[in-house]
């Protein structure tokens, strides 16, 4: 009995000294912290910012300054893009464009012939079922004019259907300015432009092959014969979306969801929801972050970046498409040494007057945080950068549990940094 007391009473203990310790790590985060914001203190009294770290492997919150602002979140928009999608679509979707034959009795009144078409012409129509590929380029389709050959006719007597029924007709998104240089927003591009009528049949007749027909728009009969039909993985898509921070890739991720900004918005909201993440004043307006209508909180972001942790599915198919600290996409040149370095995944956001970065970062204790910092209202997005690194370097160096007065100080700390132009600075990312 007495030994028996005795283990209690060293569990107890045990479990106590690890309650300490957790406190005293996550105290020494926040004091880390608050010397990196002392260091720009200049910066930050002339503009906003939220801020949100969360231990995901403590399960517990390390530290919040404005956490509940709304603020736009410019490119991390992508990162509810992302999990709505594998959430909705799930990891193993796939993009699709597909080339349909149709019957002669699909053809329009006025190209129908009273005479049976020559041998070398064939008497229907074709139509292309727009399915948003960015990717779809020349191999693509040459493809599909290998699949037209394939009929073994000269001449098509038919017309040529474009399929943009996957989408409403808008072709920019809401909130976007008039100067914004973005890619239109159509079910069928070709290299990322709305010039696929004129590629493909450019194509065709380089082939040899005529289109008697006209180009025109309209729904593609369900009695159509698949000639050929492309695929892209979802997994395709979150690389380039989310690493090189492509708005047109988000945004053909985003309708995959739904045929209009209101429904999918709609659905996003819901997904959301579930997951248990307060949307309650938040804005979803695209899909790129690219809109001036988006707002979030950095809360709304941590409690998004947790779930995807904590829901496998979701996690490893985001995880690896995310930008890596000194290493690949929009944050090959930053944080290219210190802690942070290869220990932080993390999506970048900017526009003008809005710096963001939210994401993963791996502590030296081997605990996983989440965090969100969100900078508005700046004139110079290379000193946001350089204060969300040091925050970043702050959460990813060594934790040890010594008194407040034997603390390093992390503004004092040489950042490695790298030496961006400012036309690197000012891009969209």
């Amino acid at each position: 009995m007495r030994r028996t007391l005795l283990l209690l009473i060293l569990l107890a203990g045990s479990l106590a000294a690890g309650a300490v310790r957790t406190d005293s790590l996550t105290l020494e985060i926040g004091r880390r912290i608050d010397s990196v914001r002392n260091g720009y203190a200049q910066f930050l009294e002339r503009s906003q910012l939220g801020l949100s770290v969360y231990d995901l492997t403590a399960d517990t919150a390390v530290y919040a300054c404005g956490s509940r602002q709304h603020l736009r979140p410019a490119s991390t928009q992508k990162l509810f893009t992302a999990v709505c999608a594998l959430s909705l679509l799930g990891g193993d979707y796939q993009y699709t464009t597909t080339l349909l034959a149709l019957p002669a009795d699909t053809l329009r009144a006025d190209t129908l012939a009273s005479a049976p078409p020559p041998a070398n012409h064939w008497h229907g129509s074709l139509a292309v079922r727009g399915g948003m590929d960015p990717q779809f380029g020349r191999q693509d389709l040459q493809t599909f004019v290998s699949a037209v050959r394939g009929l073994g006719a000269d001449t098509l007597d038919g017309d040529l259907i474009l399929d943009l029924s996957m989408k409403d007709g808008l072709r920019l998104g809401w909130g976007w300015c008039w100067d914004d240089d973005d890619r239109p927003l159509t079910p069928l591009t070709y290299q990322g432009r709305d010039d696929f009528a004129r590629a493909f049949t450019d194509a065709l007749a380089a082939a040899g092959i005529v289109l008697a027909g006209q180009v025109r728009e309209s729904l593609s009969p369900v009695k159509g014969h698949t000639l050929s039909q492309t695929r892209v993985s979802i997994d395709r898509i979150l690389q380039r979306m989310m690493k090189r921070s492509d708005n047109q890739y988000a945004e053909s991720l985003f309708y995959q969801m739904g045929p209009s900004r209101q429904k999918v918005a709609q659905r996003m909201l819901s997904v959301l929801r579930s997951a248990g993440v307060d949307m309650e004043g938040n804005e979803v307006a695209d899909g790129s972050g690219l809109s001036l209508y988006n707002y979030t909180t950095p809360a709304s972001l941590v409690a998004l970046l947790r779930h995807a942790y904590r829901t496998p599915p979701l996690y490893r198919h985001l995880q690896p498409a995310l930008p890596l600290a000194g290493y690949d996409g929009t944050l090959s040149k930053r944080m290219t040494g210190g802690p942070a370095c290869r220990n932080v995944m993390a999506k970048t956001g900017t526009l003008t007057g809005v710096s963001t970065l939210a994401g993963y970062a791996l502590a030296a204790n081997g605990h996983m945080l989440a965090f969100a910092i969100m900078n508005q209202g700046i004139s110079s997005s290379g000193e946001a950068h350089r204060f969300q690194d040091a925050v970043c370097q702050a959460l990813c160096r060594p934790l040890v549990c010594t008194p407040a007065a034997d603390l390093p100080d992390p503004a004092q700390d040489p950042l490695p940094l790298p030496d961006e132009s400012e036309e690197q600075l000012t891009a969209p990312l």
